[in-house]
């Protein structure tokens, strides 16, 4: 196996991993991500999102996360926990339970919400497979 596929969702020090993974080795993963910087930008995509909420890389990329993207993530559950951390200054890493909404039947997943003081990247992994 190569590094990419041996990642898992609730690997330790995610972070850090996924930020030195290529395009093609984000895409090789079997959950979601989805990478954004601090003005909520999507900056990676990856295919297993891309298959799984129906909505292709060109489509997603450079538009705002929880405006356009994924606007039923745009609550104190999600988007207010990365506002909350840059604003404090601290790391978040947080698994939770949800429900998405948007353009689809209701989905119950885990998303992985993820942010490091001093990386404009953030990342918000999603697992179908419960």
């Amino acid at each position: 196996m190569n590094a990419a596929t041996d990642l898992s969702f609730t690997a330790p020090g995610l972070h850090g991993q996924l930020s030195r993974l290529s395009a093609e080795q984000l895409d090789r993963l079997d959950f979601g991500v989805i990478g954004f910087g601090a003005d909520t930008m999507v900056s990676q995509y990856n295919q297993t999102e891309s298959e799984a909420a129906g909505l292709t890389a060109p489509r997603v990329l450079g538009q705002p996360l929880f405006t356009n993207v994924a606007p039923c993530m745009n609550n104190f559950m999600v988007a207010q926990r990365f506002e909350d951390a840059q604003d404090e200054a601290s790391a978040l890493d947080a698994t939770i339970d949800y429900v998405l909404t948007l353009r689809m039947r209701p989905v119950k997943v885990k998303l992985r919400l993820l942010a490091e003081p001093g990386s404009d990247r953030r990342y918000v992994l999603v697992q179908r497979k419960l």
